[in-house]
């Protein structure tokens, strides 16, 4: 009997490991997949739907910088009672008389006002390519959230595929442990054994639970996390696969490919385009400017004389306008720039360091993974042939039960390493497909609405009035 329930508990062992490693068929088939929690997570993360927010108001930035090229106009309008009494010497008579005028009107006055700028050094303009750059830094931005948000669903969703299964195995390996002990106390009742040998059975099996309730926090903590980052509760998880053939296939690839196209480079490309541009806007404040205005009143009674019943004024004035000098603060604003520009630059070569080693860290991750593939299984084949010659041994007497305890928890820990080892084997691949800025919903082909900023943008961007955003807010 101790033997058919070894093999038992030997084949739950394997089916333990295969729920982390085998592909989905059959009845998996409704199962949660990597691919549809990674669907839900770019749909509904919080913190990726906030850098969209973001990056719709960012994209604000430009019909701001545009508004410099349009007109403004006011209407004014005053009106209200007033009491007014003047006193005037008469010098023409002699002696010198005085006349007095005293009343009650009501003036109204209506006005509008007309201002356009022809030119102020450039700086609409500059203003507009700095606006520019600035929404596609935010949109590389928004790539690079992408990257760590999908990254972070494939971690939290390998992370509880991991610790089920590890969890499962600690569980059986309590049911072997306890079918353990009663079989030494069952040899001990008979004389076959010793004390000592019913005491490390015990021993092992309190161990067995102690790593059970390790297991189970273990496996709470992944079900919060992958309810945070993918945001549903996990239902049955099916087996994933790696992502290698959406990577490049050598080393000098993988870091040519990154280097060209990782959103933290291009973002700091964009950042220095901003940077440029806003030294070219602080430059515009030594030109001269030059604006034409456009002025209308109308005036009903007057506040100033009670004997004007009505005025009209119109005007149409242009303005030329040169800074001499303006307290040095325009030229300390220049240097500011400049410097800025400087840091963008230097920030330019950090991002493409950081990378270079990140690309040859995945890489050298990816590579440990597989390797450690083979070996854990290989510990796991060669700890299954241990166990079945140490169990035969010990019915012979050649072994101890402390033997066969020893090569049980040998196997027990080779199966969760090769767990732990497949989990890495699919998450490093994702991190090399992250690393290289190619982890998107589109090179993944994810069944979810692709996002695409360009949309709001053309929406905004040539808006001339209105409070209300293109989504009805």
């Amino acid at each position: 009997m101790r033997d058919h329930f070894l093999v038992r508990w030997s084949a739950g062992l394997a089916a333990g490991v295969a729920l982390a490693v085998l592909p989905a068929t059959g009845q998996m088939a409704f199962a949660d997949t990597l691919e549809a929690a990674l669907a839900h997570t770019y749909v509904n993360n919080p913190t990726l739907n906030s850098q969209r927010a973001l990056v719709r108001a960012t994209d604000e930035n430009v019909p701001q910088a545009l508004s410099g090229y349009r007109p403004r106009v006011s209407i004014t309008a005053t009106g209200g009672e007033q009491s007014s009494s003047s006193t005037t010497k008469v010098t023409s008579t002699n002696p010198a008389t005085y006349s007095t005028l005293s009343g009650y009107n009501s003036p109204v006055s209506v006005g509008a006002t007309i201002t356009q700028t022809l030119f102020n050094g450039f700086q609409t303009a500059n203003r507009t390519r700095q606006a520019e750059a600035q929404v596609l830094a935010a949109r590389e931005s928004l790539r690079s959230t992408e990257q760590s948000t999908l990254l972070s669903g494939v971690t939290a969703y390998m992370n509880l595929l991991r610790d089920t299964a590890i969890l499962d195995l600690q569980r059986r390996n309590v049911e072997v442990l306890q079918e353990q002990l009663r079989q030494t106390r069952d040899r001990f009742n008979v004389g076959e054994v010793t004390r000592t040998d019913v005491a490390q059975s015990e021993s092992s099996l309190a161990a067995g639970r102690s790593a059970v309730l390790t297991a189970e926090s273990n496996y709470k903590t992944s079900v919060a996390v992958y309810r945070q980052v993918i945001g549903i509760d996990p239902g049955k998880l099916a087996a994933a696969s790696p992502v290698d053939r959406y990577s490049p296939t050598t080393l000098a690839t993988a870091i040519s490919t990154g280097s060209a196209v990782h959103p933290s480079i291009t973002a700091a490309q964009y950042n220095i385009d901003t940077a440029l541009q806003a030294v070219k806007v602080a430059e515009g404040a030594l030109y001269p400017t030059v604006s034409v205005q456009g002025n209308f009143t109308k005036n009903y009674l007057s506040s100033q004389s009670l004997t004007t019943m009505e005025a009209y004024n119109a005007s149409v004035l242009g303005t030329l306008s040169i800074p001499v000098y303006q307290g040095g603060s325009e030229y300390s604003l220049i240097r500011q720039a400049k410097e800025t520009l400087g840091q963008r630059r230097i920030d330019m070569d950090t991002a493409r360091e950081q990378v270079r080693q990140s690309v040859v860290q995945s890489w050298g991750q990816l590579e440990a993974a597989k390797g450690n593939i083979e070996a854990t299984t290989a510990q796991v084949q060669s700890s299954e042939i241990a166990l079945n010659g140490v169990r035969e041994e010990a019915r012979v007497g050649q072994r101890t039960t402390l033997d066969v305890l020893n090569a049980q928890q040998a196997l027990v820990n080779a199966r969760v390493s090769l767990v732990s080892a497949q989990r890495d084997r699919v998450v490093a691949s994702y991190t090399l497909l992250a690393a290289v800025g190619r982890l998107s919903a589109q090179v993944l082909g994810l069944r979810a609405p692709t996002y695409n900023p360009k949309v709001h943008y053309e929406q905004v961007r040539d808006s001339w009035a209105g409070v209300r955003t293109p989504d009805g807010r």
